[in-house]
């Protein structure tokens, strides 16, 4: 069978699986609609939490972000990880004993205010859209080279796929089609590592064949790929940094609380029966996201050696000079892979010394000695551009594995894409019908009327999901980082405070909610062309790229949260404290036993 009816089979058959559990599990409550009904057990929901949080951003350009990045990579695994144990351990188990539906909820309740609840509706929807062009342009990219369509088509069939099972199954039917796709995508991404690792290091670990010597070699795979990058005038994989170090702590802090601050991770936990069974589908979530997690780095490293090798034969082998015209592959003689990659616009090739070769070098290095070397052999500059998002789509293709296998990957990276653009969505659907129509709007309205409200707005947030995708902002580059910047920055110090400040008054929630969700947004906008005239000259807004201490605008949310924080405590020092009854209330959410049950009705 060849490779692209291989991969029809493969991911036909994915899909038939997510539709027929929709139709297995359509919901026919509020409560299953919005948390499953409240009775998943841990192992199910730790299962559907990893697949709903480790999104195509995981799944497809983790890995690719790593492989360009180098160490400096490492803070994307940091971030998240570290996000979601901060979110397990502290946020949590209060959260689902509270027993509200969604955050702007427990907001809303937690700070007496329904302008507080309508504010984080705000924030939500501003960080999930956000998050959710990263998601649909995952999907765009994987159709768009495995199913042979357009981008925009890709987009098309993701949405119809996404509110099949969205729309009629609720967080029940996504719970379970989650399950299917964490299964799908665990595996296309384990067993091509394996393979690979195989291939290079002769053992069958990835995370182990990272620190191996490669096959035939007495030098490790790391050392080896240190060395090359640096002949090609890279810097050095194992010790380059994102930027600067506090650029790098920064950026970690702002995935970590921003993992920490987004709905649809959080409302995962209010489909279990218990705080206890809360907590152990955190524990359980963590083991099955270390398998991915903990494979990514392998992959990154193996998949920047073949690339290298592809281009630049012998070189990682054979120790061969890479300048030399006979190092460097011919651009009629390029492999099939990268034939396929050139027609979706994601890799491109320009023969800028007209030699018919390909020259792959870092156009932004520094070192002297290599330029002068480069330049000596006729290099005119950088010929090839590799998207980092094809790193781990492309890296099978790239080791010549079996067909099954790269159509297995091209499942998984879909996979990835719709379990969080489906988790997503149900956030900004609840956001909409259960927090503003139902909190807000018509109090009154009857269960079935909010039923089909959400699945309304699920329906209407698909449409505007696929056109952002469609259409992706100018901002659209780094857009999920900018997404967990958004949410660290409004979200999550309001959800800290309201579970560990019994004195945060609702004037101090919402001017810090307002204050970081505006700052964060102005500085990711005046980094993106926005100007002032001063007499006849056009200047930058606030003083050039990454004008605060050098933090890039994908790193600012911790920035924004700090601020959240502070305007939050001097505006709450100036107003009046909490009634009584909030203030109890804090104390009994932090109390370590019982819970309510799940009904998403106000607190009074």
């Amino acid at each position: 069978m060849d490779l692209q009816t291989t991969i029809y089979l493969v991911v036909g058959l994915s899909f038939a699986l997510y539709i027929g559990i929709a139709i297995w599990a359509r919901a026919g409550s509020t409560s299953e609609f919005y948390v499953a009904g409240g009775g998943v057990g841990p192992r199910i929901n730790g299962m559907a939490t990893a697949a709903d949080w480790m999104s195509a951003a995981s799944f497809i350009s983790m890995a690719g972000l790593i492989s360009n990045m180098g160490y400096g990579g490492g803070l994307f695994l940091m971030g998240w990880t570290g996000g979601y144990v901060l979110l397990a351990l502290l946020l949590a188990p209060y959260l689902r004993k509270f027993g509200k539906f969604t955050v702007p909820q427990f907001i809303g309740d937690r700070y007496y205010s329904q302008t507080a609840s309508t504010v984080a509706v705000l924030c939500l929807l501003v960080a999930s859209l956000t998050y959710i062009i990263g998601q649909m342009t995952g999907v765009g990219v994987a159709f768009s080279r495995f199913l042979g369509v357009s981008n925009e088509t890709g987009i098309y069939v993701g949405m119809a796929i996404v509110f099949t099972y969205a729309v009629f199954g609720g967080m029940k039917g996504i719970t379970y089609t989650q399950v299917a796709q964490y299964c799908v995508l665990i595996f296309a991404y384990t067993i091509p590592a394996i393979f690979i690792s195989m291939q290079l290091t002769g053992n069958p670990i990835p995370q182990l064949g990272l620190g191996s010597n490669l096959v035939g070699s007495d030098i490790s795979l790391l050392q080896k790929l240190d060395q090359v990058v640096i002949d090609l005038g890279f810097g050095q994989y194992t010790t380059t940094t994102a930027g600067s170090t506090l650029n790098m702590f920064v950026y970690t802090m702002s995935l970590m609380i921003g993992t920490a601050g987004l709905q649809h991770v959080i409302m995962r936990f209010f489909t279990v029966p218990s705080v206890h069974a809360a907590r152990l589908s955190a524990g359980w979530a963590l083991v099955f996201i270390a398998i991915l997690y903990t494979t990514a780095p392998a992959v990154a490293a193996m998949a920047k050696t073949n690339l290298i090798r592809t281009v630049t034969p012998g070189v990682v082998t054979q120790n061969a000079d890479p300048y030399a015209a006979d190092s460097q592959i011919k651009y009629d003689e390029r492999p099939d892979w990268m034939k396929r990659w050139e027609v979706t616009g994601l890799l491109k090739f320009e023969d800028k010394n007209a030699d018919g070769r390909i020259q792959y070098y870092n156009d932004k290095s520094k070192s002297e000695e290599f330029k002068a070397k480069a330049e000596a052999a006729g290099w005119k500059g950088n010929e090839l551009s590799v998207n980092a998002d094809i790193i781990v789509l492309a890296n099978p293709e790239i080791a010549l594995l079996p067909n099954w296998v790269i159509a297995l990957v091209a499942a998984g990276g879909l996979a990835a894409a719709l379990s969080t653009a489906a988790g997503l969505l149900l956030a900004i659907s609840s956001a909409i019908s259960h927090d503003l129509v139902k909190g807000v709007f018509k109090p009154n309205i009857s269960e079935k009327g909010e039923l089909m409200a959400g699945k309304i707005a699920m329906a209407c947030s698909i449409v505007v999901a696929g056109y952002l995708g469609l259409n992706p902002p100018g901002f659209a580059a780094g857009t999920v980082a900018l997404a967990f910047g958004i949410a660290a920055s409004s979200l999550f110090p309001a959800i800290m405070m309201g579970i560990f400040s019994k004195k945060m008054n609702k004037e101090g929630a919402i001017a810090g909610m307002l204050a970081g969700l505006t700052i964060t947004l102005f500085y990711v906008f005046a980094h993106k062309g926005l100007f002032f005239i001063k007499g006849t000259d056009y200047l930058p807004l606030i003083g050039g790229p990454n004008s605060f201490f050098g933090i890039t605008p994908e790193a600012f949310g911790a920035i924004g949260a700090l601020v959240n924080f502070g305007v939050a405590f001097l505006v709450d020092k100036f107003t009046k404290e909490p009634p009584e009854h909030i203030q109890h209330l804090v104390e009994n959410v932090r109390t370590p036993r019982g819970s309510k049950a799940v009904d998403g009705r106000h607190a009074h």
